[in-house]
């Protein structure tokens, strides 16, 4: 096992693109950080970097103390799980994961401990006189990741290695990567697009968006503190509901103003709570934007200090809860996710409860800062 240690590095391509722009990031010994974050962000490019797959245009990588800058990627020390798990079809299971021991010139005795305690570990034992081709795509990515095991690296590098899973054996197949990293307790490095993905697994997250790191945290403080209307919208399922308008002084409180009005011909007014309102102060009289994640939304109006009636244009029944789309005249995309008790059809003006207790507040612009964070 070993520290990771990226220190401004860069990514520039020769026509000039800038793919990764001043990434920083120290990764401890035995963490699992996963990069998230749309297609074309960087998180790949840095860690094929990393791997040694992609030279650096500027900066410092190192890994366990060594400056691996002009490193070999066969002699960094890493093993790398691709997504589409890049397994020899002309080879068993058994010669695939002791494929990269045997060019090393590990002892045929070490190779077969080594790889029969990475197929115990897996469950694939039953597997190992295999052909690549007889196995299912949960199986080859099983014996894509022992290969990596039986390296012993000081990292593993995962490159979105579940994207090629159904949706069913991807979460089953996340449990196990989780599980294996507890028990194995290497330094990993995990890129990924899918925020649920990087949630469940990750010791920390790194939200990339145009070569940059957004922002860097434990899953649960990235979602509930997060610094910029980016990192809201990307973690969190569905998406964070997002309503520009402006706050209005109403004596000593503040209220948020959406600016359209409701079936009943009701202005869209939301009250901030009297604990929020000096970090908002600030504000009073300009433009802002309101973030209410889904959750935030109830059927529940007893005691309800801010309320919204949206009408209602779909649902969806997820079994013991409902996404319900409505919408403003400002603001044509709203989702509310409730108790499947609630009485909801398509058509039908219902008023929601709004806990402005958990909203977040941005300034104006698709990376517009968290101003209560």
């Amino acid at each position: 096992m070993a520290h990771v240690s990226l220190t401004h590095v860069r990514k520039v391509y020769p026509n000039g693109f800038e793919a990764v722009k001043d990434f920083s990031l120290q990764i401890a010994d035995g963490e699992f950080v996963v990069l998230v974050g749309p297609s074309g962000c960087g998180k790949t490019t840095t860690l094929r970097m990393v791997a040694g797959l992609e030279d650096i245009s500027s900066g410092t990588i190192d890994i366990g103390g060594r400056v691996v800058n002009d490193v070999h990627p066969k002699d960094r020390d890493i093993a790398m799980v691709f997504q589409n798990y890049a397994l020899y079809p002309h080879m068993t299971v058994y010669k695939n994961m002791a494929f990269a021991l045997k060019l090393r010139g590990v002892p045929r005795a070490e190779i077969d401990r080594r790889v029969n305690d990475a197929a115990r570990i897996l469950g694939i034992e039953a597997l190992l006189d295999r052909k690549p081709k007889a196995l299912s795509g949960g199986q080859r990515q099983r014996v894509a990741v022992g290969r990596a095991i039986v390296r012993e690296p000081k990292a593993f590098l995962f490159d979105e290695p579940l994207s090629n899973l159904d949706a069913k054996l991807r979460v089953t197949t996340r449990a196990e990567l989780k599980a294996l990293h507890l028990r194995l307790k290497t330094t990993t490095i995990y890129v990924t697009h899918d925020q649920e993905e990087a949630m469940t697994l990750g010791d920390r997250i790194v939200v990339m968006s145009n070569g940059l790191i957004q922002q860097s945290g434990p899953p649960l403080e990235v979602y509930q503190n997060p610094v910029n209307r980016f990192v809201a919208a990307f973690v969190g399922m569905p998406p964070m509901n997002f309503l520009a308008g402006s706050l209005r002084r109403e004596g000593d409180s503040l209220a948020f103003v959406e600016g359209s009005s409701d079936p009943s011909g009701r202005p869209y007014t939301l009250p901030v709570p009297a604990g929020r309102a000096a970090s908002l102060a600030p504000w009073a009289g300009k433009e802002i934007v309101l973030g209410l994640r889904p959750q935030m939304f109830s059927d529940d109006l007893a005691g309800a200090s801010a309320t919204m009636a949206l009408p209602v244009r779909v649902t969806e029944p997820l079994g013991d809860t409902i996404d319900v789309f409505g919408s403003t005249p400002k603001h044509p995309h709203l989702v509310a996710r409730v108790p499947a008790r609630a009485k909801v059809s398509v058509g039908q003006n219902v008023t929601f409860a709004v806990d402005m207790h958990q909203a977040h507040f941005f300034e104006p612009g698709e990376f517009g800062r968290n101003i209560m964070a």
